[in-house]
């Protein structure tokens, strides 16, 4: 009997013919060995059909395997089971007085969806999820295991690899010494003579955030680092009280504001590990292009935002440091990111997501692969100068197309 699965907002019903929970990575071998069709689910945080095997397909969840967290504390790493989510690896990690370097906003995520998507937190200096992977395992069609770490030519498109060259079973991340971390808010930011590059290099991560009624920014979460120089921020008021990034929501679940200074897993998320932000009830994009274009990309949807507004709920402006996957959002570029939670309401939201991309098309955007988005399949293919290379390792490692499905066709173009 077919199982019926959705992702995390409930806006995508898978069509897989079962849904498999292997209790063991031999099962698991096993399984992918003797299906057609393959796609991993992960946390089931994505927002279109990435995760969808198509008819005929199976749907794997990881959630029946071990949770593996290996700290080696001596080398500053950290060996994580593909089915880990953030918040558990953060607090094991914490426990033997080490850090991963960057967060991102919500900790309930999957660390494989995440870094498999380009997912990421905020900071100038701060790369994607995916810079603190140093090796990745992957389980590959025929049920063998293909290791892959830094330094191997296949690198590049091994860690944010859309799921389309297998099964991640394990990770191995990069750690440091734990540190702690002081949130502070402030509220007004004006759009009109913002400088961007000033204001967003103002800490170790900042994010700002608008719901467009209104030129310029409700908010602005600033974390510093209590390691790092003190924050200056002078461009807008301190918070009074605490807030949530969605206006009117209670800021019960928030991480700790008002510059208490704590640890860093519990306070460069904005949401506790503890609490659930939400129960989907929404649609999220996200278009990534590149730093320089902030302020321009930024006036472009004050343009058009009395056709955003009615339709959002919040948008948070972050920056991502380039790095090198080749299908990263954020490759060979320094960027800025526009993040949009929408309504849950898919027919009054994407010609919205179309007037978005109209206006940010000048700047080249690169949509979020686990995102809604209504860019053309080629538009963002050619955003991705290392396209080729990633589709031919796809190739070799998977050439029956096992763990392929229509989004990842069209990413690769057939």
């Amino acid at each position: 009997m077919t199982e019926s699965v959705t992702n995390w907002a409930g806006n995508i019903v898978f069509t897989a013919k079962e849904v498999l929970r292997p209790r063991s990575l031999d099962e698991l071998r096993s399984l992918v060995a003797g299906s057609s069709r393959v796609r991993v689910l992960g946390s089931g945080h994505s927002f279109n059909k990435i995760a969808e095997p198509g008819d005929g397909g199976v749907l794997l969840s990881l959630d029946g395997l071990s949770g593996e967290i290996d700290v080696d504390s001596s080398a500053r790493t950290v060996r994580v089971g593909g089915g880990v989510r953030y918040a558990e690896l953060a607090r094991r990690v914490h426990g033997h007085g080490l850090a991963l370097a960057n967060m991102a906003s919500l900790p309930h995520i999957s660390v494989a969806g995440s870094v498999a998507t380009g997912t990421h937190g905020s900071g100038v200096t701060n790369g994607p999820l995916s810079g603190s992977v140093r090796e990745v395992e992957i389980v590959t069609a025929d049920g063998s295991t293909v290791v892959v770490g830094r330094g191997d030519r296949r690198f590049g498109g091994a860690v944010t690899s859309l799921g389309a060259l297998g099964v991640v079973t394990a990770l191995t991340l990069d750690l440091e010494p734990a540190y702690e971390v002081e949130q502070h808010l402030f509220t007004g930011l004006p759009l009109e003579g913002l400088d961007f590059e000033a204001v967003a290099s103002a800490a170790y991560s900042v994010s700002l955030f608008t719901d467009w009624g209104a030129p310029g920014f409700r908010q602005v979460w600033v974390k510093r680092r209590t390691d790092g120089p003190p924050a200056d921020f002078p461009w807008a008021a301190p918070a009074v009280e605490a807030l949530h990034p969605v206006p009117g929501m209670p800021a019960v679940n928030c991480t700790e504001q008002f510059g208490v200074p704590g640890p860093w897993h519990e306070r460069l998320p904005h949401f506790r590990a503890e609490f659930t932000p939400s129960s989907g009830n929404e649609l999220q994009s996200e278009y990534l292009l590149p730093r320089p274009q902030a302020l321009r990309a930024l006036r472009a949807i004050d343009g058009i935002r009395q056709t955003v507004a009615p339709v959002l709920q919040i948008c948070e402006v972050r920056t991502v440091a380039a790095d090198g996957q080749w299908l990263s959002p954020s490759y060979g570029r320094d960027t800025v990111a526009l993040h949009f939670t929408w309504v849950e309401d898919t027919a009054a939201v994407l010609p919205v997501v179309r007037a978005v991309e109209a206006e940010l098309e000048p700047f080249e955007p690169r949509p979020h692969w686990g995102k809604v988005f209504q860019l053309p399949a080629d538009v963002v293919r050619g955003r991705y100068p290392r396209i080729a290379d990633f589709t031919a390792l796809a190739r070799v490692l998977d050439p029956a197309g096992k763990f392929s499905n229509a989004f990842v066709r069209d990413v690769l173009g057939g």
